[in-house]
């Protein structure tokens, strides 16, 4: 059965591997709503996530709008399913602040009654610092999953924990949530 995803991509350099989650949640059946920061767009265009999903990819909370809706609230009530891949330290500590001062933390806070899923990927010492630590904490008490990054060489040279989970770990657990 074909679901609403969304999938709001952060600024990290795993924001490519966004592109192919979204590939592949669409070749599934599913329709893929692309949410994008400011700073994944540093990282990798919307135009290519449009044409992966056939959808319009939201960058920006005051574009121009239907008049017949508010799109962030019909984006989050038409949603089955939230995924933050990559998710920065950044979208972590406003999502855990309850900050919503672009499109994709409008939605976050929009969003009710569905699984929200959170893939972080960051340099190590950003992961494994406290506040982070405590903000991970606090959103999964609040009933957020969290998709663990895995250790592996970082783009910045060091050997940690904090790169993007999987592709298929991450479409693993999505598909599980909307069976």
């Amino acid at each position: 059965m074909k679901k609403n995803i969304i999938l709001g991509i952060t600024g990290s350099i795993a924001a490519y591997k966004a592109a192919d989650i979204a590939n592949t949640l669409t070749k599934e059946g599913h329709s893929v709503h692309v949410i994008m920061t400011k700073a994944a767009m540093e990282f990798i265009t919307p135009l290519t996530l449009q044409t992966l999903t056939k959808n319009k990819v939201h960058t920006d909370q005051f574009a121009p709008y239907i008049p017949s809706e508010v799109e962030h609230i019909s984006l989050a009530q038409k949603a089955d399913l939230f995924l933050a891949a990559p998710a920065s330290a950044d979208f972590i500590a406003k999502a855990a602040a309850g900050i919503a001062d672009d499109m994709l933390t409008t939605v976050l806070l929009a969003a009710r009654n569905i699984p929200i899923f959170v893939a972080p990927a960051m340099n190590t010492a950003m992961y494994e610092n406290p506040i982070t630590q405590r903000n991970i904490k606090m959103l999964t008490e609040f009933g957020f999953q969290f998709i663990e990054p895995r250790e592996a060489l970082l783009a910045c040279g060091d050997l940690g924990k904090g790169a993007l989970a999987e592709t298929e770990d991450i479409l693993s657990q999505v598909r599980k949530a909307l069976q």
